[in-house]
């Protein structure tokens, strides 16, 4: 019996060997630079820019195992896990391509042979399925693969399939086309052939044979691709489980090991493969789970509340809560799991042993955060419980439990039923198919971008050259294509109106386009006749540039469409603008390099954003840099700046440029074969020439396709301006450079001086002076170190206020006990009221003190007014409690003369009033209302 290892590693070398496949890398779980996935989902995602003929690879063939999630979008098998023996939000797929090659008749006859004669499946157990066509699309049925399967199988076990089963879509939009499916008959007697396709555990689908030759649109329309591609997925778990003799893919031995280990930290007992059994489900979804958060956030996503972060947290949680519920297991223990992962599949995907600490450390924190989570979510049951009416829990109710506390409806549903009410379930699902929709992300933007992909991969759109690395300005370009933004979709244009969204295409451009955490460049396009095109971002779909933007000025000319292929164009980006956004990314390239100079080399980039304002950079960190720290990165990137170093950029080929000593690249891009170096002071030639040299460490040496400075001088000075933690493991620096980060410590040495001046001179306006520079201060671009300081120098300045007020306090005091002694000694009768000149409300106090001192028996109304509000205090004997007159009524009734209101105890009571004006009323009413109930 064949271990999972060995069947890995025979699929790979079937093709590899036999067929001229070439071995790729799997891709990342989190796709870069595809805003249509929240998770890599299958095989072919790295490969769709090849399919949409705007890509290519230095290969026509490729075999692979791909690390994939399906707990998102349009493939989502997240609630099926552990419910039955199949279905994971993790798993393997194990593929091979051909892009424009081989088709149809070479992809089937070699799964069969591998299947049938490597791996010795027994011939009379399989069954194929074709697509059966679709009228109202417009397809006719899959004959040819029908045919080829039928050279194989008898027609009785090649069956047709619907559009569902049988034609795939990686997504909404997207490549796609018919597939051809490979199913295994587990049945004692083989006959399972009525439960193809039918989700029957005992006859189950291994490998897809995929023929992508459409593309679907986001108006849902299908159109033909330029070459026709072979894309095959076969499940690892499944295919192990067949050859293992399994009829689970969990009691392969690609679980038996996180098995072993879910029970050693939980003391549950052991796993029993029953399907139904509340221990083995929480067995199933356990080891699942684990797999997926820690493939996950090792390839860069974390548990967070939007997105696919979103998507990881309801991942751990469920996982949480069946080891709570059907494992007995309430200490933080998943994080325990990523030790064994790694141990187990560290060999085939070597990322999973790079630091599996920090991943257990973000799983540990998720934990933790989860079990305070769940004590809430119970009080939130008990509330709907107390708010419900006619029985029944709320669908609001029902879905705030599951989408932030984490209980599925089934959980809501028994907790419920054990107190003899039911959940609005419609009301539930209905709420469920809102956010699913909401989880795709923004859709508007994503159809938007996903259309050029369309026009792109319809071939008549040429490449764009660009030639910005050396030039600002194209005078001899010509518009290849003008598109105009309809809805979701830019179409062709027939007409340009001042102000709409449109897209240019041209021959050759100077405009950077969006790419690598750079931002794309913003200018504009003149034509010959008159016409200004205002060029708002700059992005690329294969080797086409987009020129995004609006109409500023119509053609005064023609009425036509103002740029078209005969004119020639002047194409002038806004140079200060590049300028500074070539500042803030040569200096990223220099902090990265100052990060690990300082930190260690365990420091890995996370992703990036450069622009003309600010440069942000995503680090691997456990813990906040001290002020030692920044100011030690700081120092570093600025040294390099003074040092005044060329900054040279050469091509050379990735194997080649691999080898420099201290080389960053950035794990998950995709290289082509001739790469482009950044060298921040030694010679791309000289790094070729001896890569193993340890001397390159002291210099910054990059992939990059970004646009750079001749030398560090001109990036002028860096400073940090923040840093902060983004996610669980890691930490953000936002910096800046150039004239703003000059501007931003000349503005802090000012600022400096003034809060020096005042606290030596201490004006009359000390406080007027303080609000201002504090508003400035958290304002401001600048350092952080000198925020720092800054804010701490204001704190100096808000102690002397604090001493003048309390010496302002103290004066004020003693006046109002004088005057509280005067009305003391002055007032006639047993009932006092009175206004306290110089007091506020913290005095009046004082007064009431004094007074009482000398008139305990007396009742008391005393009042202050400022500017704009009156404070009252009440205080009322024994005695006259007894007649009726009570404190918190008779100062409630007196302050809302002033439009205030308040209360208290019988006797003693304290009111504010708005109005001061209508102080002297709310007094003469104080009189009549004590006069009145003491009669």
């Amino acid at each position: 019996m064949p271990t999972s290892n060995e069947i890995r590693r025979q699929y790979l070398d079937f093709f590899a060997s036999k067929c001229g496949h070439t071995i790729v890398p799997s891709a990342p779980v989190v796709p870069h630079e595809d805003p249509t996935l929240l998770f890599t989902n299958a095989g072919m995602n790295q490969f769709k820019d090849v399919f949409l003929g705007v890509g290519e690879r230095p290969y026509t063939r490729a075999v692979d195992t791909q690390k994939c999630i399906r707990a998102g979008g349009k493939h989502n098998d997240l609630d099926d896990v552990g419910k039955d023996t199949y279905h994971h939000t993790f798993f393997e797929m194990l593929g091979n391509w051909s892009f424009g090659d081989y088709f149809k008749t070479e992809a089937i006859n070699w799964a069969w042979e591998l299947l049938t004669k490597v791996w010795g499946m027994d011939p009379t157990r399989l069954h194929a399925t074709y697509f059966q066509g679709n009228e109202a699309e417009g397809l006719a049925p899959d004959e040819e693969a029908k045919q080829l399967w039928l050279s194989h199988l008898p027609p009785e076990r090649v069956h047709p399939g619907n559009m569902k089963d049988n034609f795939w879509e990686m997504g909404d939009t997207g490549p796609c086309g018919p597939c051809s499916e490979i199913h295994v008959d587990l049945t004692p007697d083989k006959s399972g052939a009525s439960l193809v396709n039918g989700g029957d555990a005992r006859v189950i689908e291994i490998w897809n044979l995929v023929f992508i030759q459409f593309n679907r649109d986001t108006d849902g329309s299908l159109a033909s691709l330029p070459a026709k591609h072979v894309d095959t997925g076969m499940g690892f778990e499944r295919l192990c489980a067949v050859l293992q003799g399994k009829s689970s893919n969990y009691d392969s031995d690609v679980f038996a090991p996180l098995f072993a280990a879910i029970q050693q930290i939980t003391g549950a007992p052991a796993y029993s493969a029953k399907l139904h059994s509340a221990v083995d489900v929480a067995y199933r979804v356990i080891a699942d789970h684990a797999r997926c958060l820690t493939f996950a956030i090792t390839d860069g996503a974390m548990p967070s509340n939007e997105g696919r972060g979103y998507v990881l947290r309801r991942i751990l949680r469920r996982a949480v809560r069946y080891g709570r519920q059907n494992l007995n297991i309430a200490e933080p223990f998943m994080h325990r799991l990523v030790p064994v992962i790694a141990d187990q599949m560290g060999d085939v995907f070597p990322e999973l042993r790079e630091d599996p600490g920090a991943i257990a450390a973000v799983i540990r924190d998720e934990e933790e955060s989860f079990g305070k989570t769940l004590e809430r979510g119970i009080e939130l049951f008990e509330a709907a419980c107390g708010l419900a009416q006619n029985k029944q829990i709320t669908a609001a109710d029902a879905f705030r439990l599951y989408d932030t506390f984490g209980f599925p409806l089934d959980l809501t549903q028994l907790m419920a039923e054990e107190r003899g009410m039911k959940v609005d379930v419609a009301g539930f699902n209905t709420l469920m198919d809102e956010a699913r929709q909401r989880s795709r992300g923004d859709g508007g933007q994503v159809d938007a971008k996903q259309s050029l992909f369309a026009l792109v991969h319809q071939g008549d759109l040429p490449a764009t050259k660009f030639v910005g690395y050396d030039a600002n300005v194209a005078d001899d370009a010509h518009a290849a294509r003008v598109l105009v933004l309809n809805g979701p979709k830019y179409e062709r244009a027939t007409a340009l109106r001042v102000g709409h969204d449109a897209a240019i295409v041209v021959d050759a451009t100077p405009f950077y386009a969006e790419s690598g955490g750079q931002v794309g460049d913003r200018g504009t396009i003149h034509s010959t006749h008159g016409a200004v095109f205002q060029v708002n971002d700059t992005i690329k779909v294969g080797d086409v540039y987009f020129h995004l933007g609006q109409l500023d000025q119509p053609n005064i000319h023609r009425d036509e469409l103002p740029f078209t292929e005969e004119d020639p164009l002047l194409l002038e980006i806004d140079q200060p603008r590049r300028n500074k956004i070539m500042a803030h990314h040569s200096s990223t390239h220099l902090l990265n390099w100052a990060l690990r100079e300082v930190l260690g080399d365990h420091i890995a980039q996370k992703g990036s954003l450069v622009d003309d304002e600010k440069t942000r950079f995503d680090f691997s960190q456990g813990k906040a840099l001290t002020a030692e720290e920044i100011a030690q990165v700081q120092k570093h990137v600025n040294e390099q700046i003074e040092a005044a170093l060329p900054i040279y950029i050469d091509l050379a080929p990735q194997e080649e440029a691999l080898k420099i000593n201290s080389l960053r690249a950035v794990f998950g891009e995709k290289y082509p074969p001739m790469v482009r170096v950044v060298s921040m002071g030694a010679p791309v030639k000289d790094l070729l020439a001896e890569p193993g040299n340890d001397k390159w460490r002291r210099y910054s040496i990059e992939f990059c396709g970004g646009t750079h400075l001749k030398t560090t001088k001109d990036a002028q000075r860096f400073a940090i301006v923040s840093e902060e933690a983004v996610a669980k493991g890691v930490r953000r620096i936002t910096a800046v450079a150039g004239d703003i980060a000059r501007r931003a410590f000349d503005t802090a040495a000012v600022l400096a001086e003034r809060i020096d001046a005042i606290r030596q001179e201490q004006p009359a306006s000390l406080e007027q002076d303080l609000a201002a520079l504090t508003d400035a201060v958290n304002t401001t671009t600048l350092p952080l170190l000198e925020r720092a300081s800054l804010r701490a120098g204001l704190d100096d300045l808000q102690k002397i206020i604090k001493e003048h007020r309390k010496t302002a306090s103290k004066q004020a005091e003693g006046g109002v006990v004088e005057n509280a002694r005067k009305i003391a000694d002055d007032a006639a009768g047993n009932v006092i009221v009175a206004m306290i000149d110089g007091a506020d409300a913290n005095t009046l106090r004082t007064a009431m003190d004094v007074i009482r001192k000398k008139r305990p028996e007396a009742a008391m109304m005393l009042a202050a007014a400022g500017d704009d509000k009156v404070s009252f205090l009440a205080s009322v004997p024994e005695a006259m409690i007894g007649k009726g007159l009570k404190a918190g009524d008779w100062v409630r009734e007196v302050a809302k003369v002033t439009g205030g209101g308040g209360g208290g105890r019988p006797d003693m009571a304290q009111a504010g009033g708005k109005n001061p004006a209508k102080l002297n009323d709310a007094l003469t009413l104080a009189r009549e209302f004590a006069a009145a109930k003491l009669g």
